[in-house]
C-alpha cells in the first residue's frame, strides 16, 4: 500500500516504510508525516511483522529534512504552524512508542528531521556515503527540546553540541565513532546488512522485544522508574507458551520457533 509519498510493504516478518519522495532527497511533506501513524498501525496489528525498516528512496538520502518548498503554503499562518507542528509530533511520537523493534537503513543523507526520524529508530544502520546533521543555526530554527533530548540520549552533551553549534555534516566514520549510528557498511552491502539484523530480531521472542523496549523506556525516561510496571512486563514473558518453547528448545538444541504468545 501507499500513502501519500510514504511507500509501505510487507517482506516476511519484516515492515517497510519508506520515504519516497526522490526528486526533493526524500524530504519530508505534510502528507507524509500524516501518513506514518497509520502505516505503524497497520504494522503492530499485524502478528508477522516482528521489526520494521524505515528507508529512504533512490541513492542520495534517508531523509534530507522537512520540504521546504511546502512551508509559504503549510506553515503560513500561526495556526497553519500549530497543525503543521501537530501533525508532525504525532507522528513522531507514534514512532518513538511503537513497540515492535525498528530499524533506520540510511544511505546518503540524513538531516534535520531526518536524523530526528532515526534517533527515533532503536537501531541505525549506514552506508558508507551516509551524511549527517542538523542545520537548525543555519537557517535561524529553534530546535525542539524533545528531540535535544533525543539527540543527548544517543550521543552525549559533548557531542550534541558539535552537531548544533557547527551545524556541519558528519561523515559516516565520525557518526560510527560518537555512537549516532550502529554499523557503517559499504554502500553495496547496506541491504544484506540491515537484513541480517532483521533476520536475527525476528527469531527472537517478540513478548522479550516488547518488554526490553518498555523497560528501557521507562528506566531512561528521568527520575524514578515505575518498578512494578517493569516486573508485570518481566512475569508476562515467563508466563508465555514463549518461554516454555524457549527452554525446550534450548534443550533439544534447535531454533525456537516463537509465536509472540
Amino acid at each position: 500500500m501507499s500513502a501519500g509519498r510514504i511507500a509501505a510493504r510487507r517482506d516476511g516478518a519484516v515492515g517497510w516504510l519508506v520515504f519516497d519522495n526522490p526528486e526533493r532527497r526524500n524530504a519530508v511533506s505534510l502528507e507524509m508525516w500524516q501518513a506514518i501513524p497509520p502505516v505503524l498501525d497497520d504494522f503492530a496489528a499485524d502478528a508477522a511483522i516482528r521489526v520494521v525498516v524505515l528507508a529512504g528512496s533512490g541513492e542520495k538520502a534517508f531523509v534530507s529534512g522537512a520540504d521546504i518548498s511546502q512551508f509559504e503554503r503549510s506553515r503560513a499562518s500561526p495556526e497553519a504552524v500549530g497543525r503543521y507542528d501537530e501533525i508532525g509530533s504525532r507522528a513522531q511520537q507514534r514512532l518513538a512508542e511503537f513497540e515492535k523493534p525498528t530499524i533506520a537503513m540510511i544511505r546518503g543523507y540524513c538531516l534535520g528531521g531526518g536524523l530526528n526520524i532515526a534517533l527515533l529508530c532503536d537501531l541505525r544502520i549506514a552506508a558508507d556515503d551516509a551524511r549527517f546533521g542538523i542545520p537548525a543555526a543555519r537557517m535561524g530554527l529553534g530546535y525542539r527540546a524533545s528531540s535535544m533530548k533525543k539527540l543527548v540520549d544517543v550521543v552525549g552533551k559533548s557531542a550534541a553540541l558539535e552537531i548544533m553549534l557547527t551545524a556541519r555534516q558528519f561523515n559516516a566514520a565520525e557518526a560510527l565513532a560518537m555512537g549516532l549510528v550502529h554499523q557503517v557498511v559499504p554502500v553495496p552491502e547496506l541491504e544484506r546488512a540491515t537484513r541480517g539484523y532483521c533476520d536475527m530480531i525476528a527469531a527472537n521472542a517478540p513478548l522479550t522485544l516488547r518488554a526490553t523496549k518498555r523497560i528501557i523506556q521507562e528506566v531512561t525516561r528521568g527520575g524514578a522508574y515505575d518498578a512494578g510496571a517493569c516486573e508485570a512486563w518481566v512475569k508476562e514473558c515467563f508466563a508465555s507458551e514463549d518461554y516454555i518453547e524457549g527452554r525446550r528448545a534450548f534443550m533439544e538444541k534447535r531454533k525456537p520457533d516463537f509465536k509472540g504468545r
